[in-house]
């Protein structure tokens, strides 16, 4: 234990005495927490809507009107012919075509509606698709205002949709647990394996080479540090989530804390370990870089797994930032608690003991 608190002091005067990594520390979760949340996201917001309106009625007239007052929606220009509207989307100055048929009024009245269509730019998907949707809602609810009014049965019946765990659909809340996981992979995967290989180009690994310490008592040193700052990003990560967006944990803030800390215990072994294989700063750098790009592409991060071929599903399964997503967005947005989440808690932590094992077999002492 006395080795131990010694190889400690000696990390954390490294620590304190760098320029560099303190500041990362404190100022990158908080850059990333401030800023990213705004600029990273699928909410689909001012889709530019162009009316061709053949019925120049009192109805196309409210629905144009409707449309240019939704939150999601605004009306770029009402044509006369759809080659003009055409023009626009191809110019890339709308993101949808509503088509007014001729006669739309009186067709509604007399219980028998003509349909209207909807073109959409479909190079950008999410905007297209869900411009679409948008758009076909603003109908149907000015389509419903009028029926009432005009004492016409409903063409359809009504559906009531209830949003749980993120009733605002607000794709910040989603994204905030992601970028918390985003922090962990980055400081306790990076700086671990960096720390390691700047002691090599130094030279100063070759002073604990010659001494008796052992790898394990070595290794240890190394990962202790980061499992403390891991927590500490964790911690600033999750003050800033509350305090700026106003987003709080509905589960146990300890389950989050025991999985964070799993988790980091896999990063900063996977960490060490290939900094004990590597000789240079470049080659651990492009080495974890590869494997942070799969983490973050494959792991659910950033699009649902149930979404990837069935392939890329089960590889997935060897992924660990999989199981600490599926928890953080768990207990954040659902408030699930241990039992519920009890085989992704398991899953950690056998990835938590193997990691560090494989980081304290790489290490060989050279004489």
């Amino acid at each position: 234990m006395r080795t131990l608190s010694v190889l400690l002091q000696k990390e954390f005067r490294q620590l304190s005495r760098n320029k560099f990594v303190p500041k990362v520390i404190v100022l990158f979760p908080i850059m990333v927490m401030l800023v990213i949340p705004w600029v990273t996201t699928m909410d689909v917001r001012n889709v530019g809507v162009t009316v061709v309106d053949d019925d120049r009625s009192t109805l196309s007239r409210r629905l144009v009107d409707n449309i240019d007052a939704s939150e999601y929606l605004s009306v770029i220009a009402v044509c006369d012919d759809y080659a003009a509207a055409l023009a626009l989307l191809e110019a890339g100055e709308t993101d949808a075509i509503l088509e007014i048929p001729d006669d739309c009024e009186s067709s509604l009245l007399e219980g028998r509606l003509k349909k209207m269509n909807i073109s959409a730019n479909g190079v950008n998907a999410m905007k297209g698709s869900l411009g679409s949707r948008y758009l076909m809602g603003a109908i149907a609810q000015t389509l419903a205002e009028v029926q009432a009014e005009k004492g016409l049965p409903a063409s359809v019946e009504p559906t009531v949709v209830r949003n749980f765990y993120n009733p605002t659909l607000e794709y910040r809340n989603y994204m905030v647990p992601a970028l918390m996981i985003m922090l962990l992979v980055m400081i306790c995967g990076f700086l671990p394996a960096l720390n390691l290989v700047g002691e090599k180009e130094t030279g100063t690994i070759e002073q604990i080479n010659v001494t008796p310490v052992g790898r394990f008592t070595f290794t240890l040193a190394k990962l202790i540090p980061f499992w403390l700052v891991g927590l500490v990003v964790l911690s600033i990560a999750m003050l800033l989530a509350w305090g700026v967006y106003a987003l709080s944990p509905a589960g146990s803030v300890a389950g989050i804390y025991a999985a964070a800390l799993l988790f980091v215990f896999t990063m900063s072994g996977l960490g060490v370990a290939i900094a004990n294989k590597s000789d240079t700063m470049q080659q651990a750098m492009f080495v974890m870089f590869f494997i942070v790009i799969i983490f973050i592409l494959m792991s659910g991060l950033l699009t649902p797994i149930d979404s990837m071929p069935a392939w890329a599903q089960k590889i997935t399964l060897f992924l660990p930032p999989r199981y600490f997503i599926e928890i953080m967005r768990s207990i954040y947005l659902k408030g699930a608690t241990f039992g519920d989440l009890w085989h992704d808690f398991a899953a950690l932590g056998v990835f938590a003991v193997v990691f560090d094992l494989i980081a304290v077999a790489a290490y060989k002492k050279r004489s």
